[in-house]
């Protein structure tokens, strides 16, 4: 991976959403207070379906307006992250359409970068699970989700093996995940870890501090409205010209 890098684009979902912030401080602490940070995001996010949460709903990933901003800003080095990738699984998608959104991300990344890291799935803390604690996490963040835990295991490991494929074929870095950096939660990064995990995955060798970003900066990160959204069923859309934040940096959320 190249070591100037003046943007960052980062794909995913809950661990990319809770977590954002420290990629924000890690890539600014990195690369400088210039680096920009292009995300798609948001908790339950799908790569290519519509996907919703209590009463909000967001566009798959390859939905999104990310994609038109990429093609129209000015090209610098870049550095980009695939990765949330299991949610697909538990919507019920298949793991052949699963790997054909995430080729066809890695498919519009290249025409902006060939540094592109594309993390695996946690399945050894999956594996850990019993099928009471599977069924409890199922309900309370996939309720209408009815596959079992072998079924889920199945699949999972099936589009494990498809992203090393993929990520050999498209030229880009398969990061595993480290079964430590999981407790109770099998699918989220522990808090007190996000600085290490997220370091590694951004491939920066002396990731940020704690203490590297505000509390208040972490908040306005949270509650930073993406481009398009829907709440309650009304569609609401904010646009996105890159957010200077105080520290330093630019973001654009989607």
């Amino acid at each position: 991976m190249s070591g100037d890098v003046g943007r960052v684009v980062a794909l995913g979902a809950s661990n990319l959403t809770r977590g954002f912030q420290t990629v924000v401080s890690t890539a600014r602490a990195a690369w400088g207070p210039g680096v920009e940070i292009l995300a798609a995001l948001g908790h339950g996010r799908s790569y290519g379906a519509r996907s919703r949460l209590a009463f909000r709903s967001l566009p798959g990933i390859l939905e999104s307006g990310l994609w038109r901003e990429l093609e129209s800003l000015p090209q610098v080095p870049t550095r980009a992250l695939v990765t949330d990738i299991g949610n697909d699984i538990l919507y019920g998608f298949s793991p052949e359409q699963t790997l054909s959104w995430v080729g066809e991300v890695l498919r519009r990344l290249r025409r902006v970068t060939e540094d592109v890291v594309v993390t695996g799935l946690p399945l050894a803390s999956i594996r850990r699970l019993s099928s009471l604690k599977f069924l409890a996490f199922r309900s309370i963040l996939v309720p209408s989700c009815r596959l079992s835990l072998p079924q889920v295991l199945e699949r999972a490991e099936l589009v494990n093996v498809g992203l090393a494929e993929l990520s050999s074929a498209q030229g880009a870095k398969l990061t595993h995940l480290d079964p430590a950096w999981y407790g109770f939660d099998p699918i989220h990064v522990r808090p007190s870890l996000w600085t290490l995990a997220w370091g590694q995955i951004l491939g920066v060798q002396t990731p940020a501090s704690p203490n590297g970003i505000s509390a208040v900066e972490s908040l306005r990160l949270y509650l930073m409205r993406p481009e398009r959204r829907w709440m309650f069923g009304r569609e609401q859309f904010t646009h996105q010209s890159g957010i200077a934040l105080p520290s330093g940096g630019r973001v654009w959320l989607y």
